[in-house]
């Protein structure tokens, strides 16, 4: 599987879309799946915008539970890399990052719907 890293400076705005979830190995047994070193892997959906681009959002996988995240919050993504991965006629990116960490300062997305 060949690693690609992401330069997160050309993304544009990250916003945590989905609050950090574990991720899960075996649905049956709600098994959490762990790195190399035994570690739990936890997950992310980042909504990613360039300027004048549509909205895209990207599930990345990080070691140890992010702390700090909410939903609408900016966040910071550090040592983010792509992976190209197949599996028989299945094909797909896949992100991973060394940390995932809100930006201070930055408000949430207003978690109101519209309305009077």
């Amino acid at each position: 599987m060949q690693s690609i890293p992401v330069d997160t400076a050309r993304l544009g705005v990250l916003r945590c879309a989905i609050a950090p979830e574990a991720k899960i190995s075996n649905f049956e047994t709600q098994e959490v799946k762990r790195d190399r070193d035994g570690n739990p892997v936890w997950t992310v959906a980042v909504t990613v915008r360039q300027d004048g681009r549509r909205i895209s959002v990207i599930e990345i996988a990080v070691t140890g539970q992010p702390k700090g995240i909410d939903e609408g919050q900016i966040v910071k993504v550090t040592g983010l890399t792509a992976f190209a991965w197949a599996m028989g006629d299945r094909h797909g990116i896949s992100f991973r990052a060394d940390a995932i960490t809100p930006v201070q300062g930055a408000p949430a997305a207003s978690k109101t719907g519209g309305g009077a």
